[in-house]
């Protein structure tokens, strides 16, 4: 039986689509989660540095003359968009969007842009604080950072209107997971990223912070958002440049889960599939066991799911942020910050001492009242964070910052851990492990570097201990540096068997002694 022409046109052509479609299916790229977790470092670097509430100019300068030449990795930013003014300038209205314009108290478009190309060339990468979970609460009169005006829920200039935002209007019952998701987080209306209109702008927003040359986004408040939303917009970003990282490049997105047990309806386990998750669980626990409430000891088998941790190709780690160093976030006073500096350092060179997770070191501005403004002029202008003192290229650094910053990354027990994690890198693994069944401990990352620490009030470390590391004269980087071939602080001895004496005095300014292969003194 002959069929007539115009149904067999028609069969062909259903066969050809269905053709096509198995092809599709077949050759189509599924979402890989590990592409998004690579921080895209410059060769030999591992840390990134949260400058929290910096202006672009500033950051610039410090990539240049700092964190370029200490070896730091990146720099975390705070939002880059356009956020509501409130009064008295708080820290957190930087997390109220009205637009998706690159306007804040940090600078413009062109000044970020400027940063990125210019901390780019000295190896260092910028990572955006992205806040897509929701834009502003209510209110009259409200104006950005960049002159836009919104009347809250029609924010024009991105635009979005009534239609854009989860409905009807919820407080979050943290025991629900869909209340945690399309609920508002203290009155801030909340966007639904499911639909297609909202994604576009996000996506857009995070293609032109791509188009300037950034390395990955912080994901603000992703715990409140449906994974598989925020899967469809990852998806969508552009590759990173060419130019800097290569082919085919994807963003490192690191998400905001604050989550503590396996069994809360919204949790970190349930995001790792999409790409790395901050882990506040790592800081919580080390700031219990450096501030006294457990024993160093106990880090013996640290890093393993039984801590309760991510896996650590999946978690970014920090010991304290701009939220929880305020009491935000759960964890309360275990939290170490600033203001216990001594026992804050001990659990920072800790973090970046043991290979677990990729870290993030975090700088401060001082505050008391949790709500505090960063330091600013009269006209309500961000201040520079200027050295008190010290030049990078005299050979000189300076500890501290003026005008009310505190710049914890430019303490020198701080920066020069981060060249310990450098030398260490990755593959260096965790040995010779040594503990006195308490407070005093000691490990080498393989036979590059090796750190003890003293925890023990009272008591003195005064031990021979195996270093793992070759024979020969080393500047111990916590009491001082490697300047000129010479040690500005302790030296230590490591003999032919790779043994040394350390010591920890009891009342000594830190609690940490550490080496490792880049220090060995010239003779």
């Amino acid at each position: 039986m002959k069929l007539p022409v115009e149904k067999s046109v028609y069969i062909r052509s259903l066969l050809l689509l269905i053709l096509q479609l198995q092809i599709y299916t077949c050759t189509a790229k599924k979402y890989n989660a590990d592409d998004y977790k690579d921080p895209h470092y410059a060769e030999g670097r591992t840390t990134m540095v949260h400058l929290f509430e910096w202006k672009w100019e500033d950051i610039a300068k410090e990539c240049e003359t700092f964190l370029g030449p200490m070896g730091y990795g990146g720099v975390q930013v705070s939002p880059i968009s356009e956020n509501l003014v409130i009064k008295g300038r708080p820290w957190f209205e930087r997390y109220q969007p009205v637009s998706y314009k690159i306007a804040t108290r940090s600078g413009n478009e062109n000044q970020f842009r400027d940063m990125v190309r210019r901390c780019n060339k000295v190896g260092v990468r910028i990572y955006v604080d992205a806040v897509i979970n929701h834009m502003t609460g209510d209110g009259e009169n409200v104006i950005g950072t960049g002159g836009s005006k919104a009347y809250p829920p029609r924010y024009p200039a991105v635009p979005y209107g009534p239609k854009d935002f989860n409905l009807p209007r919820c407080g979050i019952d943290y025991s629900n997971a869909t209340s945690i998701r399309d609920c508002e987080m203290v009155g801030m209306h909340d966007l639904n990223q499911g639909r297609a209109h909202v994604r576009s702008k996000i996506v857009a927003f995070f293609n032109k912070a791509v188009s300037h040359g950034v390395a990955g986004f912080r994901i603000d408040a992703a715990k409140h958002m449906w994974p598989k939303n925020l899967e469809a917009i990852y998806s969508k970003i552009n590759n990173l440049k060419t130019s800097i990282y290569g082919t085919k490049k994807r963003p490192f997105v690191f998400q905001e889960v604050i989550s503590f047990f396996t069994n809360e309806p919204a949790n970190k386990f349930q995001y790792n599939n999409l790409s790395s998750v901050i882990d506040f669980v790592f800081g919580a626990s080390l700031g219990r066991i450096f501030g006294g409430q457990q024993s160093l000891a106990s880090l013996e088998n640290w890093g393993t799911q039984e801590n309760g941790l991510l896996p650590s190709k999946d978690a970014l780690v920090m010991i304290d942020n701009h939220d929880n160093q305020r009491g935000h976030g759960g964890a309360g006073s275990t939290i170490l910050t600033y203001k216990e500096p001594k026992q804050y350092k001990m659990a920072v060179a800790f973090m970046l001492a043991h290979p677990y997770g990729h870290p993030r070191v975090m700088s401060s501005f001082n505050f008391s009242d949790p709500n505090s403004a960063p330091p600013a002029d009269d006209n309500e202008n961000l201040l520079s964070p200027s050295p008190i003192s010290g030049n990078v290229a005299a050979g000189h650094v300076a500890d501290q910052c003026g005008h009310g910053w505190v710049c914890e990354h430019r303490w020198r027990q701080i920066y020069n851990m981060v060249g310990f994690r450098n030398v260490a890198g990755s593959d260096a693994s965790l040995a010779n492990w040594w503990s006195n069944g308490n407070n005093q401990i000691a490990f080498s990352r393989g036979n590059r570097a090796f750190i003890a620490f003293n925890g023990e009030a009272g008591n003195d470390l005064n031990q021979t201990l195996s270093t793992g590391l070759p024979c020969g004269k080393y500047c111990d980087i916590i009491s001082g540096s490697k300047t000129n071939g010479n040690c500005t602080g302790k030296l230590v001895v490591v003999d032919v068997d790779g043994k040394a004496d350390i010591q920890i005095l009891k009342d000594a300014e830190d609690g940490v002694l550490a080496i490792h292969v880049g220090v060995i003194k010239l003779l």
